[in-house]
Order: C-alpha cells, then structure tokens, then sequence
C-alpha cells in the first residue's frame, strides 16, 4: 500500500486531497499546524476507509516544522509515494500595507517549504525509482498582483523546471493552479468573497478529481477546470498592464488553498 504525505491536509484542498487518497486506498500522513483537528482527521479517515493514518504537526512558517517534515519524508524505511505540498495562506491589504513579517512567512512557506520538502521527497523516490509531488500553486501565477501571485510564480517555475531534470527517472512533478476554491481560506485572511461571481468558484473535490488525472497522465502543469483553462488563455494575450488593474478589482488572492 503506497503513502501519501499532505501538508494543510485538515481543511480546503488539503483535506480534499486526504478524502479523495484514502478512499483509494492510500495510507496518508497528515501535516498541519493544529494537532486536535489533525487527530479528528485521521480517526475520521481511519474509520471511513481502513486506511492508516498518521498525524505529524509542524508549522511551515518555521525551520523546525519544515525539518520534522523534510525527515519523514526522507525516511526510507517508511517511504512516501507521493507528497502534496498544499500549505499556504494570503494576505489581507495591497503592497507596503503588509507588514514585512507576514510577507517574509509567505515566502517561506510558499517557497522555501515547498523547495526543501519537494527536495527530501525527490531524492529517495529517484533512488526508488518512482513517486510523484503536486506543489499547488494558483492562476495567481500569471496574473501581476502582489507577493502571493509572485510566490505561485516561482512554485510553477521551480516544479516544472524540476519536472525537466528529473524526466526519466519515475519521478514526476506538477504545478496545480487552482481558481477560487470553496474553503476556509478567505475567512482565515480576513478577506471578502462577495465581489467574486458565481462561475468563478470550484468544488475541492472535483478540483483534486481533475488534478490526479492530470498527474497520472504526466504533465507537470495542471489548470483543472475548463473556465479557468480559457480565462488563463485570455491572460496570454492580455497586456500586463491591463492584467494588474483586473486583479485589483478582483482581489488580492487568487485560487485559495
């Protein structure tokens, strides 16, 4: 039975990810920063689908918690199949009125975090010679907004530049870039949702349905929706500046985790 280890696995596309994974018959490894829920997870999980289910708490936003992660991931006698790198936050309020603090956490748990943990998961599946990581980023990628839309930027870079090297190995790597998501994220931020129509929002489930057929096929970029496919075509051809006036309207986060 293989292992998949998820970071923010108790809420959002996380949890969504544990769902979907046990009910296939994954044995899973749940990381997140609040123990009680992470417990209720894998009970929950336990029960429902006979899987097994192991609870590690750790907080991404420091070098002890990406540690404790990067080590079980490098455990050989209990290998990890497939690690999803889902953590991640936003931030309320535009450039300068952020405080430096809180955009130097989010670089480091939406770049650093993911580089480190995508590299002790990397190494042992090449010498295995098989396994997989998902970093989800956001269509915030390709739109010019602020230090979150930079951040899933480099994680689209960095993932399929890595995808690259390590072509023919067995190991493969992508890039999720998720739209807006129903979960707890924009609550968590402090941010407001009703300037964001209805199309615009995706279910978790289906996103995660859509993402592991796209990982399964090998691509290292997957946009797991059809709207949001088109409207990141529309970006192609859009002047940037035009691009940084939308997204301002739109909001400060695009595609929560």
């Amino acid at each position: 039975m293989t292992t998949a280890l998820i970071t923010g696995s108790t809420a959002g596309i996380g949890a969504a990810f544990a769902r979907r994974l046990a009910s296939d018959g994954h044995n899973l490894v749940l990381v997140a920063r609040d123990t009680e829920r992470l417990r209720e997870q894998a009970t929950e999980l336990h029960d429902r689908h006979g899987i097994e289910a192991e609870v590690l708490t750790a907080d991404l936003a420091t070098d002890d918690g990406i540690e404790a992660v990067a080590a079980r991931l490098g455990d050989r006698r209990n290998a990890v199949d497939l690690l999803i790198n889902n953590a991640g936050f936003g931030n309320k309020g535009r450039y300068l009125d952020v405080s430096m603090a809180d955009e130097l956490t989010m670089l480091k748990v939406h770049c650093e975090a993911v580089l480190r943990l995508t590299s002790a998961a990397a190494e042992p599946m090449r010498e295995r010679g098989r396994g997989g990581v998902v970093n989800v980023a956001s269509v915030a990628a390709f739109v010019p907004r602020g230090t979150y839309g930079a951040s899933k930027a480099w994680v689209v870079q960095f993932t399929q530049g890595a995808a690259k090297d390590l072509a023919g190995s067995g190991v493969r790597l992508m890039a999720l870039c998720p739209g807006f998501v129903r979960t707890e994220f924009h609550q968590r931020a402090g941010m407001g949702t009703d300037n964001i129509p209805g199309w615009m929002w995706l279910d978790a489930d289906k996103l995660v349905a859509a993402a592991l057929a796209d990982l399964a096929r090998g691509k290292s970029l997957s946009i797991p929706d059809p709207r949001y496919k088109a409207l990141m075509g529309l970006v192609k051809v859009t002047p940037r500046s035009l691009l940084g006036g939308i997204s301002s309207k739109t909001g400060r986060k695009y595609g929560p985790q």
